[in-house]
């Protein structure tokens, strides 16, 4: 993805906004009732970055009566397909060894949750995250274990490193020294939060993970708590970036509990992320953003990596928050 053109040479700053689409509804608001007031909900989408086709997809599932969940599913699935977006699913960057593997998670309103962690020749990881949910007693499934399960659950083998990523690749060993890169053009992800027509909560994380990665590595996407919470009392949190450094504060986790506290998403977002940089004074070279939502539909997006600031908006309708901060309504 070469949505960071636009980043200027300007000073490190830990102020920095992520950008996050978003979706919501302008029908009448359903009143419903949570642990503390009376909140006027309307459904919503947000996702990371601004992929937009993701939260498309996922509106038409919420505005045709869908639940948060369905939706959350169907909107990262579009990026899983997408063979241009080199980060997630389908067409993702590979391992230093040239296979690509894939992390997701998906959490739902009741706190059910599934994932899977180095997963290989199935295109939609955050699917076979689901059935993990649904269908068996556990949490995570991982590598070949999870690649047999998917195949029992009738998921067809699918050869995911395509020409460009494979180009890519064996231009990189040319001159890596066979070392892992890990900078904001090689590791986003998609991770959707939802809101439905009766006020629930759910989310979904995946991604193909830092490309060139150590074969093995798994990163925060699929590890519930850290690139993913729900808690359908309070909100719901999620990650991108650097994976290693949201795991290591139990990132949408944390940002789930300072909402329990009475923070906003906002808030929030901006306190998850400056714990990670108070514990890495050094923070040229790493990525790192949350985005939240809370109980009453209210959001919350913050992000961190070298050389830019500029700070999302959202309003009623469609907004469009492209990644050179300017706003389309």
């Amino acid at each position: 993805m070469k949505r960071r053109k636009f980043l200027k040479n300007s000073t490190l700053s830990t102020a920095s906004i992520l950008s996050a689409s978003v979706l919501t509804s302008c029908k009448e608001q359903k009143t419903l009732k949570d642990t503390k007031n009376i909140a006027s909900i309307k459904p919503i989408a947000i996702c990371t970055w601004n992929f937009l086709n993701a939260t498309t997809k996922a509106w038409e599932v919420l505005n045709n009566g869908g639940s948060s969940l369905d939706a959350v599913q169907q909107g990262v699935m579009v990026e899983e397909a997408d063979i241009n977006n080199q980060t997630v699913g389908l067409g993702g960057r590979p391992d230093r060894d040239g296979n690509v593997t894939l992390d997701s998670c998906i959490m739902d309103k009741d706190g059910n949750c599934g994932s899977v962690a180095y997963l290989q020749n199935i295109a939609s990881p955050v699917s076979v995250a689901r059935k993990v949910m649904e269908d068996t007693p556990h949490v995570m499934l991982a590598g070949k274990g999870a690649e047999k399960f998917a195949y029992e659950k009738g998921f067809q083998k699918t050869n995911l490193l395509t020409e460009q990523s494979k180009k890519e690749w064996l231009e990189w060993k040319k001159k890596s020294e066979y070392k892992p890169i890990i900078n904001i053009e090689n590791h986003d992800t998609i991770g959707m939060l939802a809101i439905d027509k009766n006020g629930d909560i759910s989310g979904a994380c995946t991604t193909s993970g830092m490309a060139y990665k150590i074969g093995g590595r798994v990163g925060d996407s699929p590890i519930i708590g850290a690139g993913l919470f729900v808690d359908n009392e309070i909100g719901a949190a999620t990650a991108t970036g650097v994976g290693e450094e949201v795991i290591r504060t139990v990132g949408s986790f944390l940002i789930v509990e300072l909402m329990r506290q009475g923070k906003t998403p906002q808030e929030a977002c901006e306190e998850g992320v400056k714990r990670i940089v108070s514990k890495n004074k050094d923070n040229t070279n790493f990525q790192i953003g949350f985005i939240a939502i809370n109980k009453k539909g209210e959001t919350g997006s913050y992000c961190i990596h070298p050389g830019f600031t500029y700070r999302s908006y959202s309003k009623k309708g469609h907004i469009n928050i492209p990644s050179d901060s300017y706003i389309k309504n």
